[in-house]
């Protein structure tokens, strides 16, 4: 039995007299035990899927289990096994890190210290702040907090809606390194996130857009089923060059990536000569033909 199987499920909104389709018709099965993750910009559709994984949001059409339990019929049963980490900080502001603790251990049920040792690592960064009310925590440490309460009942599954957003690069690493830990202890895991890099730390990924999965697959695979030729180039006149090169025969797409621009060209055996003569105005021109990347599979996918 899959963690999760979501079939054909759907989700609408109203805005004004028009209906906002923020998740399409859609398929997705992950396995006990995987850290699976959900890439993809705001709007994708991603919170609207976990919060709908996590019964608070009710599908239009389809179905979604987890665990075998049904989001509509079940909802009870799949919050006890769940930890959610909304996308927002939501716990409460007045009350200090240990009475927060203290209060979710109570509403499922377990003593606060019955599971410490699934959360010690991140509770011994927390400690020093166990008494500051969680509101005045910084951004970093509101997110540990966040997740120490999301595990304290030991949940058979993790919902995390982008909880990386908006802490430091330190934090970001540590946190994912914790995600790996939680892993091997058998917790499946399904995060969401707008950082393309991180699809690198997960077994397997869904590449998201406007509601729709674009592909799925583990990071490598998608990397290395890269279909066309890529090209990083570089000139002093870099916006000239970006606007030479929309019009330049041979090349489906350009964008800008970092201090250089990324060129896709069709595969073919002088694909980088192509290239080459369709700039020849240009003086200087620095040509490297670079691997693909997630965030490069990503744009060409958007495309398609």
């Amino acid at each position: 039995m899959n963690a999760i199987t979501v079939r054909q499920i759907r989700k609408s909104f109203q805005q004004g007299k028009k209906a906002v389709q923020a998740v399409n018709p859609l398929n997705l099965d992950v396995a006990r035990g995987e850290l699976f993750g959900l890439i993809g910009p705001d709007g994708a559709g991603k919170t609207t899927l976990i919060r709908m994984l996590a019964t608070l949001l009710l599908p239009d059409e389809g179905s979604a289990m987890v665990f075998g339990h049904d989001v509509v019929r079940d909802a009870e049963k799949i919050r006890l096994m769940t930890g959610y980490m909304p996308g927002r900080f939501s716990l409460y502001p007045d009350l200090s890190v240990e009475e927060n603790l203290r209060f979710y251990a109570t509403i499922f049920g377990v003593l606060p210290d019955e599971n410490k040792a699934l959360i010690r690592d991140i509770y011994a960064q927390l400690e020093p702040f166990r008494t500051r009310p969680a509101g005045k925590l910084s951004g970093g440490m509101k997110q540990k907090l966040a997740l120490c309460c999301a595990l304290v009942h030991r949940p058979e599954i993790l919902l995390l809606d982008e909880p990386t957003t908006g802490v430091d690069a330190v934090s970001r690493v540590e946190f994912w390194n914790t995600l790996d830990r939680l892993r091997k202890e058998g917790i499946t895991i399904l995060v969401s996130t707008p950082y393309m890099d991180e699809a690198n730390r997960c077994d397997r990924v869904a590449l998201m857009q406007t509601g729709r999965m674009m592909q799925i697959d583990t990071p490598h695979v998608i990397i290395s089923s890269y279909p066309e030729e890529l090209f990083a180039v570089r000139h002093p006149h870099m916006y000239r060059l970006l606007q030479h090169l929309k019009q330049t025969p041979g090349v489906r797409l350009v964008y800008p990536f970092g201090t250089f621009h990324h060129v896709v060209m069709e595969k073919s055996d002088n694909a980088e000569s192509q290239l080459r003569s369709g700039c020849q105005e240009f003086d200087d021109l620095e040509v490297s033909r670079v691997e693909a990347d997630i965030e490069d599979c990503f744009i060409l996918a958007m495309q398609s």
